[in-house]
């Protein structure tokens, strides 16, 4: 039997998470804090930054990351100024990146300019921490980030990745990690993908409150059933398996 509290003892990581939509913002912070669960505040709009980084900024284990949404681009474009802006005041950057699903395929242009001016200015600022998203967009991401970020000058992290096993090792080859949710875990397939990552490249996600437990929108905490998951796949313990995915954050933030 699996010793959920050993698991926390061993410390979690949630670095994707959506703090900011959850019914009472101030108290989902507090409960990271609480709880001991290293948690990337991940932000949609710039406008949402200043709120997410006044409240994030108290606390110990809460980081705020400074995004603008694939997704919201169509309407939001003009938000890039602020952006650029705003990016001085945090290393991590924030949902960014490229979806290119049949809702959002008609701003993929847009999109793409968007975030190939986000990539250039934390490359000039050097050590930028990003969290990408790349919905059907894994190779066009992938191109993008060769082009204009190279390991050199800052770190990313493909969040939910949903690409083939072909462009996971091209990701591998180019120095990124990836953010692991338990609905990445789910059936053969799914999980014989996530097997592929480097167990030094691995972090563990929730993108609360888009992904459920038992009914409800996950919680930070719930991270601790992806690390379950993954210490079944690489056959290790569970807490030894914690402890492999906080060492792989701060080698990332090192």
């Amino acid at each position: 039997m699996i010793d959920r509290d050993e698991i926390e003892r061993a410390a979690l990581v949630d670095f994707h998470c959506h703090l900011d939509l959850y019914p009472d913002h101030q108290a989902a912070i507090a409960r990271c804090d609480r709880d001991a669960v290293y948690t990337l505040a991940v932000t949609t709009t710039p406008k949402a930054w200043a709120r997410n980084h006044e409240l994030a900024s108290k606390t110990k284990f809460v980081r705020a990351a400074l995004g603008l949404h694939p997704q919201l681009v169509e309407s939001r474009a003009d938000e890039l100024a602020l952006w650029k802006e705003l990016v001085g005041e945090t290393r991590y950057v924030g949902e960014v990146g490229l979806d290119s699903g049949p809702r959002y395929y008609r701003s993929l242009d847009a999109q793409k300019q968007v975030f190939g001016e986000i990539l250039e200015r934390c490359a000039d600022l050097r050590d930028r921490i990003l969290t990408i998203h790349s919905l059907r967009s894994v190779t066009a991401v992938l191109d993008m980030i060769e082009a204009k970020l190279p390991i050199s000058r800052g770190k990313a992290v493909m969040h939910w990745f949903t690409g083939s096993a072909a462009e996971m090792r091209r990701a591998i080859e180019l120095g990124l990690y990836f953010s692991v949710n338990h609905m990445m875990l789910e059936g053969e397939k799914r999980r014989a993908l996530v097997a592929a990552i480097p167990l030094d490249r691995l972090l563990t996600e929730t993108d609360g409150p888009f992904t459920h437990v038992s009914g409800r929108p996950s919680q930070p905490t719930d991270v601790s059933l992806a690390v379950v998951e993954l210490a079944r796949l690489h056959g290790i313990e569970a807490p030894a398996m914690a402890r492999r995915i906080t060492a792989n954050l701060r080698s990332l933030i090192g």
